[in-house]
């Protein structure tokens, strides 16, 4: 039996969050369009799901084709299906998104494939409802942040307090009281002190650390509530 509708795309979208870890600031993946519609405009990494193709494996090799990047975790957050969504046709595109540690290489990677990390408080404009993706996905991290612990697949193996701070500040996008969080990130229990100082920003240095990573899973697997105050 052959299904007798009006034709209807589906299309992916990719909301890859990239912590860069020399820059101490969280960026954004997108690429600028090469055809039309929006042509010459800045997009999310998408594309069309092929006939016979699962949708996760159309999010990789839709990443990979457009950026390089392989074997990046990617999980599927919503669907957009606004009908007046796309001038180009109606498209309904599911939504993947990953949170990853950049490096140099994965940006030269990335920039020779003609697409680009963005600093979130310096986004271009974006084409559709992909501002609206990108919302969402920062709603989404932060749940996530609030709820599970963040900085293990993030952060150098050993890390002092402010470089943490700053990852947590750099997904909340505003300051958090100093105190509170140490006081409140040391009561997970989730670090591990070290006999290392990091002296680059002070005579008096910073405690390196690390993660425990048992406690880290195990916390991961059961989840728990940070309530930062936020400046």
């Amino acid at each position: 039996m052959t299904y007798q509708h009006p034709t209807m795309w589906v299309s992916i979208d990719c909301l890859v969050f990239g912590y860069d870890v020399s820059e101490e600031n969280l960026k954004l993946l997108l690429f600028q369009r090469k055809v039309e519609p929006f042509a010459g405009q800045w997009s999310l990494i998408g594309g069309f799901v092929n006939e016979n193709e699962d949708l996760l494996a159309g999010a990789q090799r839709v990443l990979k084709t457009f950026t390089g990047l392989d074997g990046v975790f990617l999980e599927q957050l919503s669907t957009f299906g606004k009908a007046s969504r796309d001038p180009g046709g109606r498209v309904v595109s599911v939504l993947y998104w990953s949170l990853i540690k950049l490096d140099s290489i994965q940006k030269e990677v990335v920039n020779s494939h003609g697409a680009g990390w963005f600093d979130l408080e310096q986004l271009p404009e974006l084409v559709m409802d992909h501002l609206d993706m990108t919302q969402l996905g920062m709603e989404q991290l932060r749940r996530n942040a609030t709820t599970t612990p963040i900085g293990f697949e993030l952060l150098p193996e050993k890390f002092t307090l402010p470089q943490l701070l700053r990852l947590y500040e750099g997904i909340y996008g505003k300051s958090i009281d100093d105190r509170n969080f140490r006081k409140k990130i040391l009561a997970t229990d989730v670090l591990v002190r070290l006999d290392e100082k990091d002296k680059s920003s002070s005579k008096k240095g910073a405690y390196k650390y690390m993660f425990d990573e048992r406690k880290y899973h195990e916390l991961k697997q059961r989840g728990y509530h940070l309530d930062f105050s936020i400046k």
